[in-house]
């Protein structure tokens, strides 16, 4: 069961950085990836917080090393992915990961994201500048993982790692 969970995460995070140059708003200094939120919701709703949180991580490490992220990555994505396998794992619902997702990226990410973005990256911006673009991307990304979910793909996938349809 490890190997299958381990190859779904390698193939997310694959997908994750292969679309990362295509599909993302610049806003600022940092570059929003609803692609990525997507990715931490399903992965929290397939294989648990562990996966979702390291692919997360993984994803954000990738694409700055390959120049198509920035360090806002981090907080932006590994939070959100968090809390989103955290509340899924207490809900068993789409809805518990979703909000998570939303709430881990957008509020506490985007709080998180001032900081990183005055000491490393050197703007001025304000704390609040960072949680709407962080928002807007995470719910579209969010969005875009709930109609994944309700797919047919997404129940096969639950289907071979041995999880019933919740």
């Amino acid at each position: 069961m490890e190997t299958k969970k381990l190859t779904f995460t390698a193939l997310f995070m694959a997908i994750g950085v292969l679309s990362a140059h295509l599909v993302y708003i610049p806003v600022g200094v940092s570059k929003c990836f609803p692609v990525q939120h997507a990715i931490n919701v399903l992965l929290a709703v397939l294989v648990g917080a562990r996966y979702s949180t390291g692919a997360a991580f993984g994803v954000a490490t990738l694409r700055n090393i390959l120049g198509t992220g920035s360090l806002l990555a981090f907080p932006g994505s590994v939070i959100g992915a968090a809390l989103s396998g955290f509340l899924y794992s207490r809900t068993h619902s789409i809805w518990g990961a979703l909000a998570g997702e939303i709430f881990g990226t957008g509020i506490i990410g985007g709080m998180l994201a001032y900081p990183v973005a005055k000491y490393f990256l050197g703007s001025g911006a304000g704390a609040l500048f960072f949680v709407v673009p962080f928002l807007i991307s995470t719910a579209g990304g969010s969005l875009l993982a709930y109609v994944l979910y309700r797919t047919p793909v997404v129940a096969f996938l639950q289907e071979r790692l041995g999880q019933r349809d919740q």
